[in-house]
This record gives C-alpha cells, structure tokens and sequence, in this order.
C-alpha cells in the first residue's frame, strides 16, 4: 500500500485548511485509514482515523473541528481541519491500517500544517 498526502500549508488561528491522502495498491480499499500528527519535541499522536463504513474516531484535541471522510472507492482519505489553533502545528502524516486502533501498518510521507 502506498500513501500519497496532499494538502496542508500554513494558515492563521480560526482557519481552516483540507488534507488528502490517495492510497494505492491492490489492498489498499480494505484497510483503515488515518491521519497522525507529529510536532517537534512531542508525542506523536493519533488524530483521526476512518475504516469502511461508519467507523471512525477522532482524538480528544480534534474532536469538533475536524472530520474525516473516505470516498466510494475507500481509497481517498480527506480530513477537514476547521477552527485551527497553534497547538495543530504539526507534520501529519496518513498511515494505514488492518483496524481502526491498529493504523500502523504503511506510512505516507508526510505533510506540513502550519498555524500561527
């Protein structure tokens, strides 16, 4: 499975912006998708993640101002980031997994958000 992020940038406090993740390969629809973030000097942390059907979840820190979509094909992972805040500043990456606790499996390269 490989993973191709899109998106991100810099953007003001209040704003919003809209990350993209294309997952290729023969397998790649039957897995679970998400987004984990890492800032300098922090955790890495798990920000949301979205399997077929209505299974999702989202991290405490997002929960209200992003959401996390797949299309028909289970292959397109969008997740829009609304109400940003400094503390979202971070390289995310998409990630893939067999289940939505287990999105470790395959990794994309990463795609910088910045807030100021």
């Amino acid at each position: 499975v490989q993973l191709v992020e899109s998106g991100g940038g810099s953007v003001q406090a209040g704003g919003s912006l809209r990350l993209s993740c294309a997952a290729s390969g023969a397998t790649a629809s039957s897995y679970c998708l998400g987004w984990v973030r890492q800032a300098p000097g922090k955790e890495r942390e798990e920000v949301a993640a979205k399997c077929s059907g209505d299974i999702s979840k989202y991290a405490d820190s997002v929960k209200g101002r992003f959401t996390v979509s797949k299309d028909v094909t289970q292959r397109i992972l969008t997740l829009r980031m609304n109400s940003l805040k400094p503390e979202d500043t971070a390289m995310y990456y998409c990630a893939a997994g067999p289940t939505i606790d287990t999105i470790t499996s395959y990794w994309g390269q990463g795609t910088q958000v910045t807030v100021s």
